[in-house]
């Protein structure tokens, strides 16, 4: 049997950590990752497990997770720390057969729980599970320092904040045409800031948590480290542009049309109609 600290996706959430901390995005505790597994993944890693998996309920049920495995970062956990003891910071964890609990079969190994964020996370997994066909397989929540800073100076709104991130950097638009959804301030670490989480996820693939952070999802972790970083890279554009007394030029209605024709992908319309 192979050690589980150095399979893909232990040593995948080990990178996604330490390149999230290096960001600055996830100071101290901040930020949770989750990565959803299958019985193969983690069948050549059973001589790691516990003895006897911890149960733990679940806030929610969660029907539609019933079964799954999930890599899930520590509540409490700092980032920083992940690459330096994995087996701390990190829960490997089931959903038992109905969806009302879960058991935790590695990790955690000086005590703890998964991010406070779970049902946040595990609502958004059940949405782009649906949308995707199972394709989406991660949900990843940090503090991107410039997306934090528009939304105190930016309408709320999706369609116009979308077209904001698109005007600042060319790839935007291919990257996420779905645009970005926005939920309002809402207590974190409850289970009413994840279902309106996950009703923006229904429609978009990175949703705004004013004056705290984004939400973004993808196939692997790779992808929605990408997602966020394009958007976050376009916020930081956008911040200078408006210390600099704003745009004086930008890309306009046509191009963005054009060039969605030339990569293939839809178009949010409210932000295409945004002025």
């Amino acid at each position: 049997m192979q050690r589980i600290l150095s399979s893909w996706f232990v040593q995948g959430m080990i990178k996604a950590t330490g390149d999230m901390w290096l960001k600055g995005w996830d100071e101290r505790n901040g930020g949770n990752i989750s990565l959803r597994l299958t019985d193969d993944d983690v069948a050549p890693y059973r001589a790691d497990f516990v003895a006897e998996p911890r149960c733990e309920e679940l806030s929610q049920p969660a029907a539609e997770l019933a079964d799954c495995w999930f890599l899930v970062t520590g509540s409490g956990k700092f980032f920083r720390n992940v690459p330096l003891a994995p087996e701390e910071s990190l829960v490997l964890l089931q959903v038992n057969h109905n969806g009302t609990a879960y058991h935790i079969h590695w990790g955690l190994s000086q005590g703890g729980l998964p991010t406070s964020e779970l049902a946040s996370h595990f609502q958004s997994h059940i949405v782009r599970m649906q949308l995707s066909n199972g394709q989406d397989r991660v949900i990843m929540h940090c503090h991107a320092t410039n997306l934090i800073a528009l939304s105190f100076v930016e309408k709320l709104e999706s369609a116009s904040f979308t077209r904001l991130l698109w005007e600042g950097s060319t790839e935007c638009l291919v990257v996420f045409p779905d645009g970005i959804g926005i939920v309002p301030w809402m207590v974190p670490g409850t289970d009413g800031i994840g279902v309106k989480t996950a009703e923006q996820m229904r429609h978009h693939s990175l949703v705004l948590w004013p004056f705290h952070g984004i939400f973004g999802c993808g196939p692997t972790l790779d992808e929605a480290f990408g997602l966020i970083d394009t958007a976050e890279k376009s916020a930081e554009i956008m911040v200078k542009v408006i210390a600099m007394g704003g745009k004086r030029q930008t890309i306009s209605t046509e191009q963005f049309i054009a060039l969605a024709a030339r990569f293939g992908v839809t178009p949010m319309s409210a932000a295409l109609e945004v002025q």
